[in-house]
Formats: C-alpha cells, sequence, structure tokens
C-alpha cells in the first residue's frame, strides 16, 4: 500500500515537472515589442515577434517595447529669462529603436532604469535652459517655438538607441503675484484702449462738424456771391437804361389815377400792383 501511495505522488510530481518544463520552453512575443534571452544572466539573443522557444528553467525572456511610449513630467520649477518663477508640465513622446534592445537591456536593465538615468535628467536639464531664454510673455504667446526648441534640445542630447518624437510643454503657472500684476496691465491696456477708440471718435466727428461748417460757409459764400452778382446786373442795366424805372413803373401801374403829389415833387405818386 505504501510502495503505491509513493509512486502516485512521484507520478504527480513527476507529470507536474513535465509540464512545467514543456509550458515553460515556451514564449511569445507580441508585434510592438522585442524580448531579450538571458541565460543565466548572461545575453543570448533578441527575439522578434512571434513564438519563440527557450531552455527551460535556465534561460529568462525581457520584453522591451518599440513602440510609442508617454513619459510625463509635472510641476517642473524654473525661472524664466527676466526671472519670473514658474511651474510647468513636459510631456515627452519617446521609442525604444528595435535595432537597440540588446544595448539599452545592457546598459540600463529595463526600460524604466532607462528612463530615470537617460531620459528623466535631459528632460529636466534641457528644457530649463530652453525656457531661461524665453521671458514670461514670450513663453505664453510663443508657446509652439518654445516647444519646438524644447524638441530640438532634447532630440540632439538623446540619441541613439531612444528616439525622441516630440515633447509638449503644458500647465505654465507662474507666481500670484506675476499672474496679478499681467491681470493689472491688462486691465490699464484695455482701459487705455478705450480712451483711444474715444479720442479717434471725437476726432472724427470733429473732423464731421469742420467737413459740414466747411460746406455751409461755402453755401453762404455762394447764395451771396449769386445776390452780389443780381444786383451788379440791375445796377449795369439802370445805367445802361436811365428809362428803365418809368418803364417798369408803367407796366405795373394799377390803372388808377394819382391822388397824391410829393411836396415839391414834378411827379405824382401813383399806384403800383405787385
Amino acid at each position: 500500500m505504501e510502495i503505491s501511495v509513493k509512486g502516485i505522488i512521484v507520478g504527480t510530481l513527476s507529470a507536474f515537472f513535465g509540464m512545467s518544463i514543456l509550458f515553460g520552453s515556451w514564449y511569445t512575443v507580441d508585434q510592438g515589442e522585442r524580448a531579450v534571452i538571458l541565460r543565466n544572466g548572461e545575453f543570448v539573443k533578441v527575439s522578434e515577434p512571434g513564438l519563440g522557444w527557450k531552455m527551460p528553467i535556465i534561460d529568462n525572456v525581457e520584453k522591451l517595447s518599440v513602440q510609442s511610449r508617454l513619459a510625463s513630467y509635472q510641476e517642473m520649477a524654473t525661472y524664466s529669462r527676466d526671472q519670473q518663477t514658474a511651474s510647468m508640465g513636459v510631456s515627452v513622446n519617446y521609442r525604444n529603436n528595435a535595432g537597440s534592445v540588446q544595448e539599452i537591456y545592457s546598459n540600463y536593465g529595463s526600460e524604466q532604469a532607462m528612463i530615470d538615468r537617460l531620459i528623466t535628467p535631459r528632460v529636466m536639464a534641457e528644457t530649463k535652459n530652453v525656457f531661461g531664454r524665453f521671458n514670461a510673455v514670450e513663453a505664453i504667446q510663443q508657446r509652439e517655438r518654445l516647444n519646438l526648441e524644447v524638441q530640438q534640445a532634447l532630440q540632439e542630447v538623446v540619441q541613439g538607441s531612444v528616439t525622441i518624437e516630440s515633447i509638449q510643454v503644458e500647465n505654465i503657472d507662474f507666481s500670484q503675484a506675476y499672474e496679478q500684476s499681467v491681470e493689472q496691465r491688462m486691465l490699464a491696456e484695455v482701459e487705455v484702449q478705450k480712451i483711444r477708440q474715444n479720442l479717434e471718435r471725437e476726432l472724427v466727428q470733429a473732423q464731421i462738424v469742420t467737413t459740414q461748417a466747411g460746406a455751409e460757409a461755402t453755401r453762404i459764400r455762394e447764395i451771396g456771391q449769386a445776390e452780389a452778382d443780381a444786383i451788379n446786373a440791375r445796377g449795369q442795366a439802370l445805367r445802361d437804361n436811365p428809362n428803365l424805372v418809368a418803364l417798369v413803373q408803367a407796366e405795373r401801374w394799377n390803372g388808377i389815377l394819382p391822388t397824391t403829389m410829393i411836396p415839391n415833387g414834378a411827379l405824382p405818386v401813383i399806384g403800383m400792383q405787385p
């Protein structure tokens, strides 16, 4: 009976051990990954995507992504060119180069160690260096140029095993005192703009009044000139025709004989038709 129980136990353990060896000999690598095969800690090869075989127990498989990855850094303290303190965030899109998987693992041991030792220190240093070339207003108004210069600086110092694809500078927060001064300056600029608009409106209104006054003066001058010309014409007509007055009186006589004589006058006063 004892032999039978021991046999069952040994058989079960053997089967379990055999199954572990069988299933522990195979591994899969996804399309966006590469696998580093280590034998007793020593590099053996880099495995491409698909199904792979390894020596059970003595081989280890370490996988590394070669897809685009994101590293985010928030509340990074820095100074602008005009000595304004700022807290900012930076997001970095990077990719482990497929041909450098062995180098990455040999130099850093893991992707997180590579980020901590390679990417993070350079992101901190280059972002602060570039940001220090912008004053506070430029950093806000020229965000696209700031992003581009930080990206170019980071791409120059991180090369080879890792590719920096893009960066995004975000959440730039200046000190409360500076933000209050900016708000006050903006309010002052709005007030100045309002005064300027009022002045321009008054100038336009003054030009309108001046134009209207000039037109009225021209009209009055033309009327006066016309009246003077008419008077001169009548005077010239009287000088050229002395009997014109008598003719006008005769034409306008109402047909009634005069009843009144001007004292010491030679002509009677006759009624005239209007």
